[in-house]
């Protein structure tokens, strides 16, 4: 009888924890962010509650829940998770991938734009206009496997610094948008970059400073060709330019390479303007936000005149259509990862 009864008793207790254990279980695999917790280097304001909100509406059973299959958010990266200025870091690294080349080349001393660059003309530089630095971007970027490329892009980044803060680029990304990337994912959102840089070129990176991995970086790209060598296959970079991953062309590559229309998407300038009209053209609660650079102390004030990330068109948008437009003066307490609070 005794032996029935503690039978019993530990069937009782097995049925009793059981649940429990399930509850507990479930309970610790739920976001643990409250609103006071949540998003710390924002600042109480439109933005963070409108984000704060929008995240709460579309993960909360009801009309506006969406399933975690069509979280997706997408985010330029220049200007929007790093900073762009005084040039784009992408081109910076060019510039002193030349520097770096130019004992193999001798004939660069006599050659436009390659000597503006070594002599540091600044001035002979600009003159060359975007079309006139292409000759730079073919002679770092291309003729080379995809994995050299990726080398040089990794050593960059560890030894370059920045001119005005001294800092690695890769620590000039924004705090609160990397808050906000972790804060999406732990709500079960799948963070993509969209960006006109070259994609091998972020995914160097993106995985440590943002938490993307290589897989979910969408960029733009050259023609890449498979090319068998006695040391084994190797993936060349070609100068030819596959697909420019800016203006128009980032809601192709998303169909293209995503192939879900996302749920929120981040910009910063005109050429994310296409992207976020895709994106708050879609059914149910959409989220289209622009990082709007208003800080000349902190980081850099620009927006309608500006020849690096110019934001005009995309701002009175914003505005006319009631986008989130995050005045980083006032909504952030602190710009970049290397930052403390």
């Amino acid at each position: 009888m005794i032996a029935r009864f503690r039978q019993s008793l530990r069937r009782a207790v097995r049925h009793a924890v059981l649940p429990l254990l399930l509850l507990l279980a479930a309970c610790g695999s739920m976001p643990s962010d409250t609103p006071e917790s949540a998003l710390p280097s924002w600042k109480d304001g439109p933005s963070r509650s409108a984000i704060l909100e929008f995240v709460r509406t579309v993960t909360t059973t009801g009309p506006d829940y969406v399933a975690p299959a069509d979280r997706v958010a997408v985010f330029d990266n220049d200007g929007t998770l790093w900073a762009e200025q005084p040039v784009y870091f992408q081109l910076q690294f060019a510039l002193d991938e030349v520097r770096t080349l130019a004992p193999a080349h001798p004939q660069w001393r006599t050659q436009q734009p390659f000597r503006a660059v070594l002599d540091n003309d600044q001035a002979a530089l600009l003159k060359q206009g975007e079309k006139g630095l292409l000759p730079i971007v073919a002679a770092t970027h291309t003729g080379i496997s995809v994995e050299e490329f990726g080398q040089r892009v990794a050593s960059w980044t560890e030894s370059a610094r920045h001119p005005r803060t001294g800092q690695p680029y890769t620590a000039m990304a924004y705090a609160p948008m990397r808050e906000l990337l972790d804060y999406l994912r732990r709500h079960e959102f799948k963070t993509f970059i969209v960006s006109g840089g070259d994609g091998d070129f972020m995914r160097v990176f993106a995985q440590k400073v943002y938490g993307i991995p290589p897989e979910q970086v969408v960029g733009s790209s050259f023609v890449t060709q498979y090319e068998m060598r006695a040391d084994g296959p190797v993936l060349l970079r070609t100068p030819k330019l596959e697909f420019n991953d800016d203006g128009p062309g980032k809601p192709v590559a998303i169909n293209r390479y995503i192939g879900r229309r996302p749920l929120l998407a981040f910009g910063n300038s005109d050429g994310d303007l296409q992207m976020l009209q895709w994106t708050a053209a879609g059914s149910g609660k959409r989220f289209a936000g622009l990082v709007h650079h208003t800080d000349a102390q902190r980081e850099w004030a620009y927006d309608r005149q500006s020849h690096i990330g110019r934001l005009d068109k995309a701002l009175d948008e914003a505005r006319q259509r009631g986008w989130t437009v995050v005045d980083m003066k006032t909504e952030w307490s602190r710009i970049y990862v290397f930052e403390t609070q």
